[in-house]
Order: C-alpha cells, then structure tokens, then sequence
C-alpha cells in the first residue's frame, strides 16, 4: 500500500468525500491521505474511534502528532477535547480510547528522533495567537524544530496573502469555511500539499481556520 508518496506531487483531498476504512481495531476508522505501507511506516490520516472504542498500548517508534477535531480523546496522560495539539515522541508509548467517540488528524513516523518534546497545547484558549503577514490573519504557533513549523492560523474573510514559494513544502487542512488559491477552491475538510518550492497566492473569500505544517518535505522529496 502507497498513497500520495510522491511528495515532489501537488495533492488536493476534499475528505469528506472519501470512505472510511476500518483499521485494526474494532471501532476505529481511517481515511487515508498519505500512506508508507499498510501496517507501518509514514502516515498522514484522520481517525474516527466510535464510542468506547480503543487502540492496544503501543510504542510510536517514529512519533505521533494529532489534532483533536471533534468529540474527546484520551490516554494515560489525560482527556484531549476539541482543538488540542499533542506530540508524543519517538519511543513514547499510550494506550488511546475514547468514552464518547472523538475524530482526530493524525501524523505518524515523521519526526526527527532528536526532538524529544512532549507537546500539549489547547488551541481554544484565547491567548498565544498573534497577528499574522497579512491583515486578517492571526497564527498559533504550535511546533518548531528545524525546518519544521506547526501552526493554525484565522483568516477573517476577505484575507488576502501575497505569492510566496514554500522551500520546503507545506500542508494545509481546512478546520472551518472555506481557502482559495489560482489553482482552485478549497471548502472545510479539504487537504492541500504543496510540494517543496510550490508557488501560490491564497486567499479566503469567507473566512477559514487552518492547521498548516511547512518546511518539512524537502528532505523526504528528495529520498
């Protein structure tokens, strides 16, 4: 199994038009937007666990970061409800359930073994948002380590960021309303990767919230 693992590709993904997939585990589901191999190795999905619904305790050889979307999901450490940002290490381990049932944005095996930080930071608080390059913006930082930067940012409607290139290439994930670019339009749901050196001038007619990743592909672009 591989999907979308030519990162040197553009990629669109409305997802809510994809099917989900079970995995494993009885009640958890997973579209799949990026994947290495079936059972291992990089992977970029969202997670859906029905209610009471679990994954066996496990180690993330090659780390784990997420994004809670809806509902409440939780591990040892904690409950993490809707807009919660975790990182856990490579070499870290959890046992994940849910009581109510919960989405989630999941990346694995894509962190550099020597970034050790856990990570937990909910993004429904008011403070730590400042104001973006544009007018209309304001970002979240969420995550740096070398090239890497993890943010959400808000785009009241009308925002308008100029053409700018992405050396080592970006993801986006459209949490709410609507983003634009010149190569299309891109409702609540859709997952954009821009390939390392990928152009663009995006905008957001109505308003929108995004998870964005960048600086994080070139190196894998070029394996």
């Amino acid at each position: 199994m591989r999907i979308n693992m030519d990162f040197q590709l553009r990629v669109v993904i409305e997802t809510e038009t994809l099917d989900w997939v079970d995995s494993p585990a009885k009640g958890v589901q997973r579209r799949m937007l990026d994947r290495e191999a079936a059972k291992t190795g990089r992977a970029t999905s969202l997670v859906r666990y029905a209610p009471e619904s679990f994954f066996p305790p496990h180690t993330h050889t090659g780390g784990e970061e997420f994004l809670v979307l809806e509902g409440t999901f939780s591990d040892e450490g904690g409950d993490y409800g809707p807009g919660m940002y975790v990182r856990n290490p490579v070499g870290s381990s959890h046992r994940p359930f849910t009581k109510d049932g919960c989405v989630i944005l999941v990346k694995l095996w894509q962190m550099d073994a020597a970034d050790q930080d856990y990570v937990r930071i909910d993004t429904e608080q008011a403070d730590g948002w400042r104001p973006g390059a544009a007018d209309g913006l304001t970002v979240r930082d969420l995550h740096t380590f070398g090239a890497e930067r993890v943010s959400l940012s808000r785009w009241r409607p009308g925002t308008q960021v100029g053409a700018h290139d992405h050396p080592g290439g970006e993801e986006v994930l459209v949490l709410d309303g609507s983003l634009a670019d010149e190569d299309g339009h891109y409702p609540k749901g859709t997952w954009l990767r821009l390939p390392p050196g990928g152009r663009h001038s995006p905008f957001s007619d109505e308003g929108c919230t995004l998870y964005a990743k960048s600086g994080h592909l070139a190196e894998v672009a070029a394996a």
